[in-house]
């Protein structure tokens, strides 16, 4: 099943054609489509990066721990901003690396492993109490 999205490929193709080939402005280009300005900028970010694929809809990814001190390291060491590590990396916003920061300043390595999704199924051992029966309590059970 594939992911629901905003803006399809043709779409963005379409409107980098004009800003790369017929000289547009993203804030042009922008006015004429309907589509904010940032949102330009970030797919002609992705664009020069990586060309077309760059475009193309992302599935919901895992990254590794790995992944992320990789990340996070070398934003550290070459000083990099959160609009050019999330190109550099392919991640799709820069969000997901301010999570990332977050959670590993807050809870060291831990923080950056996976969260189980969904739901929790903490109902499956749930047991009911027992109701009361209608009948009278004997002698005994009463001094209980």
């Amino acid at each position: 099943m594939e992911r629901k999205v905003k803006y399809d490929y043709t779409f963005k193709i379409e409107c980098l054609k004009l800003i790369i080939e017929q000289d547009h402005s993203c804030e042009s280009v922008s006015a004429q489509k309907g589509v904010h300005e940032s949102i330009i900028r970030k797919w002609l970010r992705f664009y020069n990066a990586y060309g077309s694929d760059g475009l193309l809809p992302r599935k919901n990814q895992d990254y590794s721990i790995d992944f992320k001190l990789k990340v996070l390291k070398t934003i550290t060491e070459q000083h990099l901003s959160l609009h050019q590590a999330y190109v550099k990396f392919n991640i799709p916003t820069r969000s997901i690396i301010a999570k990332w920061q977050r959670d590993f300043t807050n809870f060291g390595v831990e923080g950056l492993t996976q969260k189980p999704k969904g739901r929790p199924k903490s109902m499956d051992n749930f047991n009911r109490k027992k109701r009361k029966s209608d009948k009278p309590l004997t002698r005994e059970e009463e001094l209980l």
